[in-house]
């Protein structure tokens, strides 16, 4: 659905855009909303609730950035990635089991996460996105295809550069989590620009089975190597990327 050329805000006179919005406010469960066409307080607020969940800026007014969030998920799935580079991605984490720091943020292979996204090791970075992205360029070697992640060291930054189309919200994975597969990402935020991050490796009982990088036994987002972990589908507050969709 196209921006309709303004900020849609409290007060808005424009009845038939109101509805629309209203409508869409509710089916994504930021609701109940009736959509009578009336930006008032309640409208306001279901945007707000929008806008916080989708870690936008939380001002009640739909500009063109919350405009596309919100009617993103109305559109088709669109094809990102060559079947196959999820599931390779998969298991070469998988493979990766065991690796460990020798210092802080450092390693032989902790090394080459870091170099793949443009690093300096030397900058002992945190390295879980780093990980990420690693395990989907070697996959995109070892399948001859494009790598469709996105190249970066910071989880939030991967979250907001992804594709719309590839992202499920943490709400409707909480809602229903068959949407969530093996070898979808997980994104975790922590609040001050830090997150979390890993791939999925099984779905069961509302939990995800995950292999995650820069992490430990605890679940700690600066742990001492790469982990097999159980974490539940309600702890991952920012939502998945799925590039196989």
């Amino acid at each position: 659905m196209a921006y309709p050329g303004r900020a849609v805000r409290k007060g808005d006179s424009r009845a038939d855009v109101v509805k629309q919005v209203q409508a869409r406010l509710d089916q994504v469960g930021c609701g109940p909303l009736e959509a009578d066409g009336v930006f008032g307080a309640e409208t306001e607020s279901a945007v707000k609730l929008f806008q916080t969940r989708r870690t936008l800026q939380a001002d009640g007014m739909i500009g063109p950035l919350t405009w596309a969030e919100l009617f993103a998920e109305s559109a088709p799935p669109v094809e990102i990635a060559p079947a196959g580079i999820v599931a390779a991605a998969r298991e070469m984490a998988l493979s990766q089991e065991g690796v460990r720091e020798t210092s802080r943020n450092r390693g032989p292979e902790v090394d080459q996460y870091l170099t793949r996204v443009g690093l300096n090791p030397d900058g002992a970075y945190s390295w879980c996105q780093a990980f990420v992205y690693w395990c989907y360029d070697e996959a995109a070697r070892k399948t001859q295809v494009a790598n469709p992640c996105i190249k970066t060291a910071s989880v939030l930054n991967h979250w907001a550069k992804s594709p719309p189309a590839t992202r499920i919200y943490a709400d409707r994975a909480l809602d229903d989590p068959t949407l969530v597969r093996p070898g979808a990402i997980f994104i975790v935020d922590h609040g001050a620009g830090k997150g979390h991050t890993g791939i999925v490796t099984r779905v069961f009982d509302g939990q995800i089975g995950t292999i995650e990088g820069n992490t430990n036994e605890a679940g700690s987002r600066e742990g001492d190597g790469v982990y097999q972990k159980v974490r539940t589908i309600a702890s991952i507050n920012v939502g998945f990327i799925d590039y196989g969709r």
